[in-house]
């Protein structure tokens, strides 16, 4: 099957622009904001640091972004958000700044994929599980990632 990746980038832009922001309009409507901050029996993150998580990925990933343009396949290391100095000021916002955050952060990530050539999305960057991916893929890696999140989030308020 012949690969188009013009058609396939603005899927993912498509995709970009749209899977966040249906996903809170739909998932989190008439969710109260203390059942988003409820802490899981596991012990694991609750909602608000699920989406605290993404609102600082946002930071993290347009930085990456950045470098996959003007360096030569940059070599990143994993993100650990408890190795984050900035993750407690992350979750220590109240759910609603952490969405006007994850809100602007996205505006920002679209502008700069919408300024990106083919050529830009071609450029590689380094993962170290993933090993070589460019751009592209890292874009779709991004979406991947957000939505395993997105979907504990509705695991954490809805599935009770």
């Amino acid at each position: 099957m012949p690969h188009n990746s013009l058609v396939t980038n603005q899927t993912r832009l498509h995709r970009c622009e749209t899977q966040l922001q249906d996903f809170l309009a739909t998932a989190l409507n008439g969710v109260p904001a203390d059942a988003l901050s409820e802490k899981p029996a596991s012990g694991k993150w609750s909602a608000h640091e699920q989406l605290a998580h993404l609102a600082r990925y946002h930071q993290i990933f347009i930085q990456r972004i950045e470098r996959i343009l003007v360096e030569q396949s940059p070599e990143f290391p994993r993100y650990h958000a408890e190795e984050d100095p900035e993750w407690k000021t992350w979750t220590g916002m109240t759910t609603q700044q952490v969405l006007v955050r994850l809100s602007s952060m996205r505006i920002k990530l679209m502008a700069q994929l919408h300024s990106l050539s083919g050529e830009d999305f071609a450029r590689t960057g380094i993962h170290p599980k993933f090993g070589e991916m460019s751009l592209s893929l890292w874009l779709e890696f991004f979406l991947v990632h957000e939505a395993h999140h997105l979907y504990v989030v509705l695991q954490l308020i809805r599935g009770k």
